[in-house]
């Protein structure tokens, strides 16, 4: 029995190691061709540490401003493009990035939200560099939102928008193993985070964006579905509590941890380009 016991022990833990070892690896993959509907220009910026940041840059009306968009975990900047020619048709100039780790950027390990936090910053030295008299805004979904916030770069930008952001790993961990395993897979939270260190070399107090949204002093709209259960209501409520005036909250009813623009177009387009030609314009 005592064998049995260890084996079953020993094989839980190599899935719990296993799951880590899968939650932490890359996603750079080919994304294809530029799209031909609209002039984009293929970018590539260096980073910090030999990164190099890869990103489809797209230019607007001079004066009107610029937007950096910031995807989600495991997605790249494809998952930002419909957003890209929305700005675009209001005159913006758009930056779209792989975060490091993700597309065609450099990167072994996603670190959920601290190396992308300097490709973000490499991404905002980019756009000062490129047009030095616009002010800018940045668009951060999940992963993004979070990579920006920790990114510290708040004095550089003009307008933020945070769409479905975690406040903390720890409540990033503890959601998604309640969503999948039910109240057993919180259980399992301490296992996962326990791999940090070992892993990325990173302490999970280092990826707390909620303890960084008091030192971001720019106008910034925070958005989140009221069913997502990867950041529920409550912990959208809380990053928003933290965050300094001027700041506004937008409720999509009915939307899970989805692609906000997606899923409903015209509210999100309304709501955020009010929001950018208030603070951009």
């Amino acid at each position: 029995m005592a064998t049995i016991a260890i084996i079953i022990f020993l094989g839980f833990f190599a899935s719990v190691f296993g799951v880590g070892e899968v939650l932490s690896h890359h996603a750079r993959r080919d994304i294809g061709a530029k799209p031909t509907d609209l002039p984009h220009e293929s970018v590539s910026i260096a980073g910090a540490e030999k990164q190099v940041i890869s990103g489809w840059q797209l230019r607007g009306k001079p004066g009107f401003g610029v937007v950096l968009l910031l995807h989600g975990v495991r997605a790249d900047r494809r998952e930002m493009l419909e957003r890209s020619k929305f700005l675009n048709r209001l005159g913006y100039s758009v930056l779209l990035m792989d975060l490091p780790a993700h597309g065609l950027s450099s990167g072994e390990q996603i670190t959920y939200g601290l190396k992308e936090a300097e490709g973000v910053k490499s991404a905002l030295n980019h756009i000062k560099n490129e047009f030095p008299s616009e002010k800018i805004g940045v668009i951060g979904a999940s992963l993004g939102a979070a990579s920006f916030v920790l990114s510290k770069q708040g004095s550089m930008v003009s307008a933020v928008v945070l769409e479905s952001m975690f406040p903390s790993i720890q409540d990033a961990v503890k959601d998604r193993l309640n969503l999948y395993l039910g109240p057993a897979g919180e259980l399992l939270a301490p296992l996962l985070l326990w791999q940090l260190p070992l892993r990325i070399n990173i302490s999970p107090d280092q990826l707390r964006p909620i303890a960084e949204i008091p030192a971001l002093h720019a106008p910034v709209l925070i958005m989140a579905g009221d069913l997502d259960k990867h950041t529920t209501l409550v912990e959208t409520k809380s990053i928003f509590a933290a965050a300094n005036e001027p700041k506004d909250l937008l409720i999509f009813e009915g939307a899970a941890h989805v692609d906000l623009h997606n899923f409903a177009p015209k509210v999100y387009e309304n709501k955020v380009g009010n929001f950018l030609f208030k603070y951009l314009r």
